[in-house]
């Protein structure tokens, strides 16, 4: 008789190179959800954090985009999932906790379809983007017509900020 392997929730956390492009960091994603289909897991939950400035500096890194995982697994398979986390250049470091015990798999209903897949590809710009302008086309308007700058307009400001105060 085969031994039945306790399927247990884990919660993981791993930080990616922020330096790398939506491709490089969507192709952890399927990795990851391979090794957990195929050790007789289930993914709960993908999120992405977004791209975060780091607390301290982590291989020479400041910045880092956080992937924040939930699963059914065993413990074999947080050790084979780790071993090939620890293999990739592009993850800097990565966490695994368990959160409780002896949970029926069926009895969970997994939140993760197709479009989480595609959104935990693709990430936001981080706070020092946004401020800098720094933004790749895909957030920005296509509308160039509002942002252009009227000389007109701005001497017309400045003079009714001098009116108001000389009075």
């Amino acid at each position: 008789m085969p031994s039945i392997a306790i399927t247990q929730p884990y919660e993981a956390v791993y930080i990616v190179d922020a330096t790398l492009g939506d491709e490089q960091t969507g192709a952890i994603t399927p990795k990851s959800k391979t090794l957990i289909e195929t050790g007789g897991g289930a993914v709960d939950k993908i999120d992405i954090w977004e791209r975060r400035k780091l607390a301290y500096e982590i291989k020479k890194q400041l910045k880092g985009i956080y992937m924040y995982w939930q699963y059914l697994g065993t413990s074999g398979m947080v050790e084979e999932i780790e071993r090939n986390l620890r293999m990739l250049d592009t993850v800097i470091r990565y966490y695994t906790v368990r959160v409780d015990e002896d949970v029926v798999p069926d009895a969970r209903p997994s939140t993760v379809d197709d479009d989480t897949f595609a959104k935990a590809a693709s990430t936001i710009p981080d706070e020092e983007e946004l401020v800098t302008g720094a933004v790749t086309s895909r957030f920005r308007d296509d509308d160039d017509d509002d942002d252009e700058f009227d000389p007109d307009l701005e001497e017309a400001a400045l003079a009714v900020g001098t009116d108001k105060v000389e009075e």
